[in-house]
Formats: C-alpha cells, structure tokens, sequence
C-alpha cells in the first residue's frame, strides 16, 4: 500500500469551546489495562528526537507492510535491529499511548468499501496522541493508482471523539479535492482503539517501523482486548522491501496487509455482516468472531458511553 502523508500547520483548529460541543455524542468506553512495554523492546537503541525523525524518514511516497508477530519472534529480531535503527523518543519517553475514533456513517461504508477492494475510498478518523496532548482530525484517501493519501488537521485535545462543522468541512474537502465529487455521508462515532506505539527510523534511509502493542477497542456490541503477546509491526518503505522486511523474513515471517485496524476490529466485534477478506488478519490476531450476521446487534451487556481519557488515565 503506497502512502503519502500531507500534514497541516499545528496551529491550525476545528474546534469551539466546550460548551458549543456539550451536547455531540461522546465515545465508547471500555476497559484498557496498563500496558506493560517490555524493555528489551525500547531499551536497546540509540535515541532521535521528532524533528531528526520527520527530517530523515519524510517520505511522501511509501508503501507498508504489516505483521502480526509474537513477542518472542520479536525478540529475535532486536540484534538486528538495533543495528539499522534508532528509536523515537520525545522527553526521556520511548513508547506513548494512542487513542483513536472512526467515524463512519450507518451503512458502514468505509468498512465496506474496503471490504469490496473499491478504489475510491475514504476513511475518517480522530487521532489523540496522549503523552504529547495532541489531537488531529485525520482522512485517509486512496488514490486511484493504489497510493493512500493521508490528510490531517489539528484540534483541541477536548475536541476528541466529536466532529463540528468545520471539521465536516475538512472531511468533505479532502474527499472533493481527490475525487471531484462530493462527500455526503452523514459521519458518527463508530469504534474506539487504544493501543502502545514505538516508532524506529532506519540509520540510513527513510524506512519507519511502528510497533504497537496492547491493542483494544470497543464498538456499539462491546469491546475486546488483542492478546498482549501479539504485536502489530508495521514497515514503511518505498518498495516494499525495506531493511526491517527483510529481517522478519529472515525469521519466517510475512506479511498480514489485509490488517486494517478499523475494519479488523469491527469484524471481531461483529459490527459488519461480512468480513472474509479479512479473515487472515483476524486469525493471526486471534479475534475470529464467533457469529455472524450480528450487525448492528443491540449489545447484550450495555455498553457505556463516556470519554476514554476520563474513564481511564493514560499511563506510559
């Protein structure tokens, strides 16, 4: 999958004070254990900072490859890499929390969209990067040539999990500028993702690993947790092929890139009535779901609505 990131001034915001936003929907709450990073995982390398990091690996053309690997194959894996990479670290941190809204419209079609291998699509997310206090509304395009395109926009952190009408606007834009067509789905908060990410950055070169561990998310059905000895690895390269690719191949391992976070998540939570295309991803992750044909299904435990932050404090 070819990706080109476009990012947009920090200072830039689609919010309004909170009592404007009062009464937008809130998120789906569930339970998010502390995750417990292994040192072995953060330790072993040589610090960047974020401005060294956006100055060696800005790509705007990349393709990824996503594993899911087990900890112990990791582990394997680290002398090599500490070799070709240094990892991200911002004020003496080195793994940080992300909180994630989808947002998708009542038929689901971005699940669908991607489901069916479509080559307009689009999916809408907001982005809490809770260690640093950020948060941005971001779009995710494909481009007719198989790249994806990633917009995105700052907002108030208190913002998260809710769309005003500037940020509609933002989401309608993005779409109309690509594809020349108007954006008329009607957008509402959908899934709920936590999980922990390290970012490395090859030595040389603008190759980027992400490694996320303790994975989990919530839907309108309930919420479930991702095994916390299965990592989600992905490689940012601009071939396919790059210096991490070939590490875990030299262990066996390959490639899931049928993972989409958002669309595996709503199958495991049987909030889509189809998901065979994404049946490899699901069994490796260990979250194949029991049943099918329960969409949109009323919960059968209630499900509470409330901010994730408040719920449960992000811990690193």
């Amino acid at each position: 999958m070819f990706t080109r990131e476009r990012g947009f001034p920090m200072g830039g915001s689609i919010g309004q004070d909170a009592a404007a936003q009062a009464d937008m929907q809130p998120l789906f709450s569930f339970p998010a254990p502390r995750t417990i990073v292994p040192r072995w995982l953060v330790e072993p390398y040589r610090p960047i900072g974020l401005e060294q990091l956006d100055a060696k690996a800005d790509m705007l053309d990349r393709r990824d490859n996503k594993y899911v690997v087990r900890a112990d194959m990791l582990h394997q894996a680290i002398g090599e890499l500490i070799q070709q990479f240094d990892i991200l670290e911002i004020d003496g941190k080195r793994n940080f929390t992300y909180d994630t809204c989808y947002f998708d419209d009542a038929e689901r079609s971005a699940y669908f969209d991607h489901h069916k291998g479509r080559r307009i699509r689009c999916k809408v997310r907001m982005r809490k990067y809770v260690d640093a206090d950020l948060c941005f509304v971001e779009v995710k395009l494909k481009h007719m040539r198989g790249m994806t395109i990633k917009e995105r926009l700052q907002c108030p952190v208190e913002m998260y999990g809710t769309m005003d009408d500037e940020a509609r606007q933002f989401v309608a834009s993005s779409y109309r500028d690509l594809y020349r067509r108007e954006f008329t789905r009607e957008l509402q908060p959908t899934l709920a993702m936590r999980y922990q990410r390290v970012t490395l950055v090859a030595k040389r070169g603008g190759e980027r690993v992400t490694i996320d561990t303790g994975i989990v998310f919530a839907g309108t059905s309930g919420s479930q947790t991702i095994d916390g000895d299965l990592i989600l690895v992905e490689v940012k390269s601009g071939n396919a092929n790059g210096i991490a690719d070939k590490i875990l191949r030299r262990l066996h391992q390959h490639p899931t890139n049928t993972c989409s976070k958002y669309c595996v998540a709503m199958a495991a939570l049987n909030e889509v009535s189809k998901s065979n295309k994404f049946l490899g991803a699901l069994r490796r992750l260990g979250v194949v779901p029991t049943s099918s044909g329960a969409w949109l299904a009323k919960p059968s435990q209630p499900v509470k609505t409330a901010s994730l932050e408040h719920r449960h404090p992000a811990t690193c």
